[in-house]
């Protein structure tokens, strides 16, 4: 995540549901400044009076006003693409002729390819692909970003900057693109889930509730910034937990029983082969 000041042009989102709005959370920070402001859509009239209540952002629901995209896109140097995918298509077809040359369109629509974009939107518009994740809500995302075949060095500096303002940001090939969204993209529900186990497990084992969600939140948060500050690689870290002969050694040969990497092999695999779905029918 990006700690220098961030300038950056006249921003759209279109459709601003939890991710762009998680997204619009890291544009508001101190050091992000957005030259021209930031419009917004929503289908919901409620939902984009909520928009309004953000500091700079002018935001137009669509179900009372049928221009509302076309006016969010006019002079915006960057257009976020935030609808669900199967609504992608008609959306790019609505504000084709409405996007002045040299825009640059982030998709964060699952599934989307880039060659569908750059298929139903003018030459003179640019492509970047995206794959943030929830973290995003607290500035600790990790976005995969792509570049299309018509987009710049300049186009993915600027999606970079974009996305750094809630997280880290690595550039991979689109190829890699659904790969990478079975690991980050995905990877927060794994680690919810785990917790969700062994938090069911503490309960097992005689504590309340309130006492399980206290033990076993607060080691999850408490390994993971000892990972990030100690510098070391996990299996550093937890050889360091692991006595020789102790209690933990003895846990972890039970969890190696249940070969975990051959389940989270056979996990992203499936993720991956419902991401290839999606892109077949987009």
């Amino acid at each position: 995540m990006s700690t220098s000041p961030v300038s950056l042009p006249t921003i759209a989102f279109l459709g601003a549901g939890s991710m762009a709005r998680a997204i619009l959370t890291g544009l508001r920070q101190p050091g992000v400044l957005v030259e021209g402001g930031i419009r917004a859509t929503n289908r919901s009239a409620s939902k984009a009076a909520e928009l309004n209540d953000f500091d700079g952002v002018i935001a137009w629901a669509t179900e009372t006003d049928t221009e509302a995209n076309r006016k969010a896109v006019a002079d915006a140097r960057i257009v976020v693409v935030a609808v669900k995918p199967t609504m992608v298509p008609d959306l790019l077809g609505e504000i084709a002729d409405a996007l002045k040359p040299g825009t640059l369109v982030v998709s964060v629509a699952a599934g989307v390819p880039i060659a569908t974009f750059e298929r139903l939107l003018p030459e003179s518009v640019t492509v970047i692909r995206s794959m943030p994740n929830t973290p995003a809500f607290v500035g600790k995302a990790v976005t995969g970003v792509s570049a299309g075949t018509r987009s710049s060095r300049e186009d993915l500096d600027l999606a970079t900057a974009l996305f750094e303002t809630v997280g880290d940001v690595l550039v991979v090939p689109e190829d890699k693109l659904d790969a990478l969204s079975t690991i980050s993209g995905s990877g927060p529900a794994y680690v919810f889930y785990l917790i969700e186990q062994l938090t069911a497990t503490a309960v097992s084992k005689g504590f309340s509730p309130e006492e399980a969600a206290l033990l076993v939140n607060g080691t999850f948060v408490g390994a993971a910034e000892l990972l990030v500050a100690s510098g070391k690689s996990p299996a550093e870290l937890r050889r360091q937990v692991t006595s020789p002969r102790g209690t933990t050694e003895r846990a972890v040969a039970e969890l190696e029983k249940a070969d975990l990497k051959a389940v989270f092999d056979t996990a992203t695999d499936a993720a991956l082969a419902r991401a290839r779905e999606l892109a077949a029918s987009a």
